[in-house]
């Protein structure tokens, strides 16, 4: 029997930097996923290995299950959603410098040792094998390390005791309010161990999808029902998030009150999208009305964090490119780079998209067409034997 989850990416629709020095944000689920699939080995199998797979760069690391009881002789399970010790990410540290990770790919033992802390502190020393994939660029600020958090703690809770389930359902299932919060809990763990001192943004954004408002440590889910379509432009030019957060700061040691205005606009602007988002909307006019205020929003937001110093000649690029169609257009994230979104109206044609794409991609950018505020993680299961439409735990 196997489980497969898939979690969704986010964007920040507003407010990214200003929200470290007290103003509002908006966040926002995105249409790309990541997927994990997961399946516990049967007696016919003889594998007593616990395997990752991680398709997009074709790496696999697997661990003989001695090997990890050998490492965790004091092992517990399953144990509530809790902080990795110190002491267990050491050891966990020497099974991941066993896989020789290349030193290419260096950047994905963070991960790697996230799915070692999250399958044995719910699962314990079972074998099993991981499957992972992704429609999200990796660094790019979308979210694509929460999003494997999410996806790979749905899948190995629906494989647990911790929830029940209905298996006669086929194709994408939705969890309960409160095995969302415990999947939200257990991979917001897997985004300390990747980041350090993570928001827990990306992944409530993931995990509940939507969209969020959040300010000051407080988040507030937005439900809407509007359609919004972006386009994504990776600009692929790497970005330090942590020197850019700082030099926003320095600036605004500077130049103290001229940023607090800065910042007090750019709150303004993060309620004034959530407010628009969720009222409704009651017909197709409206939808072209709502559109042009959250494009004149954008634009205002953009020209803020320029004021900020986070943008960068590519994104220049991006808003020179998008401009000559009369689109609305700001970074999204940290900036210095990585990610631009690009308000696509519902009347616009798929010609003018079209084109759009292809003078974006001759100057080297990817693109990305997604759907905003979407549904959260959710699960499917291949292989179920007939237990009838009532379901129940099984490990």
């Amino acid at each position: 029997m196997e489980v497969r989850a898939r979690a969704p990416g986010k964007i920040i629709l507003a407010g990214e930097h200003a929200v470290v020095h007290g103003s509002a944000a908006v966040a926002a689920s995105i249409d790309l996923y990541t997927y994990v699939s997961l399946r516990f080995p049967t007696p016919a199998d003889n594998d007593e290995r616990l395997s990752l797979q991680l398709k997009d760069v074709s790496l696999e690391f697997s661990w003989p299950v001695a090997r990890i009881k050998e490492a965790f002789p004091n092992l517990e399970n399953p144990i509530p959603p809790s902080s990795c010790s110190l002491e267990t990410l050491k050891l966990i540290a020497s099974l991941v410098d066993e896989q020789n990770i290349p030193e290419s790919n260096i950047g994905l033992a963070a991960g790697v040792t996230a799915f070692l802390w999250l399958f044995t502190s719910i699962h314990g020393c079972k074998p099993a094998k991981a499957v992972v994939n992704s429609e999200l660029p990796l660094g790019s600020g979308l979210g694509s390390s929460a999003a494997f958090c999410v996806a790979l703690s749905a899948a190995i809770l629906a494989l647990s005791d911790s929830v029940t389930m209905d298996f006669s359902h086929r194709g994408w299932q939705v969890f309960g309010e409160n095995q969302l919060e415990l999947v939200n809990k257990w991979a917001f763990e897997g985004e300390k161990i990747i980041h350090g001192k993570p928001s827990g943004i990306d992944n409530t954004v993931s995990t509940y999808g939507n969209m969020i408002k959040f300010k000051s440590g407080d988040l507030t889910r937005l439900k809407t029902n509007m359609p919004l379509k972006m386009l994504i432009t990776n600009t692929k030019v790497g970005r330090n998030t942590k020197a850019l957060v700082a030099s926003v700061s320095e600036r605004t040691l500077r130049h103290p009150t001229a940023m607090a205005s800065v910042f007090t606009a750019v709150d303004s602007i993060s309620n004034e999208v959530a407010a628009i988002i969720q009222s409704p909307v009651p017909d197709d006019l409206a939808i072209t009305e709502k559109e042009e205020k959250l494009a004149e929003l954008m634009e205002m937001n953009q020209g803020l964090l320029q004021c900020m110093g986070v943008s960068h000649a590519s994104i220049e690029t991006v808003l020179r490119t998008t401009l000559k169609y009369k689109l609305s257009t700001k970074l999204t994230g940290a900036g210095g780079g990585g990610c631009v979104l690009t308000l696509l109206p519902t009347l616009l044609s798929g010609t003018v998209v079209d084109k759009v794409v292809a003078d974006l991609e001759t100057c080297g950018f990817q693109c990305l067409l997604a759907g905003i505020g979407g549904n959260g993680v959710e699960f499917s299961y291949s292989g179920i034997p007939d237990i009838g439409a009532n379901g129940g735990n099984f490990s």
